[in-house]
């Protein structure tokens, strides 16, 4: 059989790579799924159908060759809101209309657009993020009763310190050696799956040794059913459409970040190159399917999906098998779990959200003490302290404002004549002076940005210029790499005040975006197409044609060559 495209050149010893590498993957990802359903506020049958479901579309249609999909830990602190304030099935409603927000926006092309979030915003509510998951694991690791969880960090924090008279000294054993299992095997059994042993060893355990005194999935959810959902569309409203698309943005947004940042990530270690915009929509549709069999929100997973890579996967059949293999583990396995200690999943979480935090990184922009570490500072402490649409949106604000402040501060406007010592004459802005300076002829370099946020800067620059009457003004814009409506709508109002005076304008070096702005705008036929040059020599001859010969007369500045020769001339045509 002949494989093109993502499988080209696939032969059997590739499949066999895929083969360990799903079932790996796989293994890992049933405790992982049980415990993000669980820390969202579901049940956690729900993060294994989102496992089995996504995780197969995504390898499917997705725009990465390795990307595992399915519940992560970024989603917790979202979908746990959702639960809170609109319920299960509204939340599946959510994830079904972020899936079509996702695939509308794969059609459209705007895969790119989520590569410009600046990495400050997402270190710091990636990093708020593992706050939450960490600190909302603290109840089931101490084994805490009667808990209350509410949506913002400070109640939840509030709730752990009015119940710590509770303490289960049986969970903290439970979860201690669950964790201590997995810190051992990571570095001693590498490879096998390190949550999967701390699972395993310390729901061992808590069986023989701890019945009766901790928690299980079993006596907190009820126990997990060995089947697939029955296929269900939810009933759709105007009211739920209308009250559930925000939570649905929150959703798409963080889904195409994650599911981006993780193929991106997938591409640095394989040397390979994904399709933005085909990524989103194989994430649309896996999150359009998966609601209609109870599963919750997915994305690409970033662990899993190096996991993947380090094993040996040769292709998306990697994450259909590592599907495969939790839908089997469901059916064969899934009466067992039941007998899982939530102490249990509680160290794994707190792993994750360890392993998140990017802390070295987040530590590291901080020390930078910019204007990133005041995006990165504020973002972060929005996500813990409101929620992440807001930490989003003001830290998108707030880098969009800096950035146009420091832009604002790159335009140069400088006044300049030709160095007649300088080869070819090239003009400098130190052969301005007080004695050395054209009356009729006005140079100026314009260098940077000309747009909303510089516009006022090149008016101040030559305001007094103006308001002399020259009878050329010639901006070079050579080095001005961008202009915006806002910079040439500031031009048009200079070419009409000195239009006033009988002045002109000159344009040297322009480069074609400022020109097609200069067409759209109409600036471009108010200067005059022949009042443009390639090169300011060329502009300078044009502007040595338009004096005054009169104002020349007397006239010491000889700030051009040709002066003194027209002085000499203007001087025998009086004689």
């Amino acid at each position: 059989m002949k494989w093109t495209g993502r499988y080209k050149e696939y032969h059997a010893a590739a499949f066999r790579k895929d083969l360990i590498s799903g079932l790996i993957v796989g293994i890992i990802s049933i405790p992982l799924g049980m415990a993000f359903a669980i820390a969202s506020g579901v049940k956690p049958e729900y993060g294994i159908y989102t496992t089995i479901i996504a995780g197969i579309i995504i390898s499917l249609l997705g725009g990465s060759r390795f990307q595992i999909g399915g519940p992560t830990g970024a989603f917790i602190p979202i979908l746990f809101a959702i639960v809170l304030q609109y319920g299960y099935e509204n939340l599946l409603i959510a994830g079904f209309f972020a899936g079509i927000i996702l695939v509308v926006m794969g059609v459209l092309k705007l895969g790119a657009l989520i590569k410009f979030i600046p990495r400050p915003v997402t270190i710091g509510f990636t990093t708020g993020i593992a706050v939450i998951i960490f600190s909302g694991q603290i109840a089931n690791f101490l084994g805490l009763n009667d808990i209350e969880k509410h949506e913002n960090f400070l109640p939840n924090v509030k709730e752990i310190v009015t119940h710590l008279a509770s303490i289960n000294i049986y969970s903290v054993i439970t979860a201690i050696i669950c964790l201590v299992a997995v810190l051992l095997s990571s570095k001693f059994l590498p490879k096998i799956p390190s949550s999967l042993v701390g699972l395993l060893a310390s729901s061992v355990i808590a069986v023989l040794f701890f019945k009766g005194h901790v928690a299980t999935i079993g006596s907190s959810f009820g126990a997990i059913p060995s089947t697939l959902p029955h296929f269900q569309f939810p009933e759709i409203t105007w009211d739920r459409i209308t009250m559930l698309i925000q939570p649905a943005l929150i959703i798409a947004m963080l889904g195409g970040i994650e599911s981006l940042l993780s193929a991106v990530v997938a591409d640095g270690m394989t040397g390979t190159r994904h399709n933005s915009n085909r990524e989103l929509i194989g994430q649309g549709i896996a999150n359009i399917v998966t609601p209609l069999f109870g599963g919750i929100p997915a994305t690409g997973a970033i662990a899993r999906t190096a996991t993947n890579i380090k094993n040996g996967a040769m292709s998306p059949f990697s994450g259909i098998i590592h599907s495969i293999v939790v839908f089997l583990v469901l059916i064969l396995f899934a009466p067992y779990a039941s007998n899982i200690p939530l102490a249990s999943m509680a160290p794994i979480l707190m792993l994750v959200a360890w392993n998140m935090s990017e802390r070295k990184e987040f530590t590291h922009i901080l020390k930078t003490k910019t204007s990133d570490s005041l995006v990165l500072l504020i973002t972060f402490l929005l996500t813990v302290f409101t929620n992440l649409t807001t930490a989003v949106e003001v830290g998108l604000i707030l880098s969009v404002l800096l950035f146009v402040m420091r832009m604002s501060q790159l335009l140069k406007v400088v006044k300049v004549l030709p160095d007649s010592t300088v080869k070819h004459e090239k003009v400098k802005a130190y052969m301005v002076s007080d004695d050395h300076n054209c009356p009729q002829i006005s140079i100026f370099t314009l260098e940077g940005p000309l747009f909303f946020g510089t516009a006022n800067i090149l008016e101040k620059s030559i305001i007094d210029t103006i308001l002399l009457g020259p009878k050329v003004l010639l901006l070079r814009m050579s080095k001005v790499p961008y202009v915006d409506t806002t910079g040439g709508a500031k031009l048009v109002r200079i070419v009409g005040d000195l239009e006033n005076l009988d002045g002109i304008v000159l344009i040297s070096g322009i480069k074609p975006q400022s020109v097609e702005v200069f067409k759209k705008t109409g600036l471009y036929s108010l200067i005059g197409e022949d009042h443009f040059f390639e090169h300011t020599g060329e502009a300078i001859d044009y502007a040595l044609t338009r004096l005054d010969l009169n104002k020349c007369l007397g006239c010491k500045h000889f700030a051009f060559h040709e002066c003194e020769t027209m002085s000499k001339k203007i001087q025998l045509e009086e004689c």
